[in-house]
């Protein structure tokens, strides 16, 4: 699986140690940057990614943030994009299951990177259930044409 990975400089030390788990897991890692604590302003890194996982181009996404709120609030600007910003891992698991979520945003000033990569096990391991969860995400579609 290709898994696009962001973020800014408040998310930069978590996304650092998600990119080797990642790796580590055997995952494909395309790297959006920053590639350094210096200040950036996440939309100009949530957004390109986003498209990308929109496209196709990568499978999933995960973007790191301070909270991952404002990552998420940017990501979900992208049409075909449902980012869900996750704490803990019933709400990973459930993004996937109820929401399917294409995008994990996460914060690196509010999370440990032990929890973070139990979090994003849990959220690429999980897989969309369909039922009654399908007509829920059909109505976000018809709402996005």
């Amino acid at each position: 699986m290709k898994i696009a990975l962001g973020c800014d400089h408040g998310g930069f030390e978590l996304k650092e140690d998600l990119k080797n788990f990642l790796i580590e897991q055997g995952y494909e890692v395309i790297d959006y940057g920053t590639n350094s604590p210096e200040m950036i302003d996440y939309p100009d890194i949530a957004f390109p990614l986003a498209k990308d996982v929109a496209k196709g181009k990568c499978e999933r996404g995960i973007i790191c943030c301070g909270t991952g709120v404002g990552v998420s609030i940017a990501a979900n600007k992208v049409h075909g994009i449902r980012a869900a910003n996750c704490h803990d891992t019933f709400s990973a698991r459930a993004s996937r299951e109820h929401n399917n979520a294409n995008i994990l945003t996460l914060g690196g000033r509010v999370i440990g990177k032990g929890l973070a990569q139990e979090i994003v096990q849990v959220w690429l391991k999980s897989e969309f259930i369909e039922g009654r969860h399908l007509r829920r995400i059909n109505k976000i579609s018809d709402y996005e044409k």
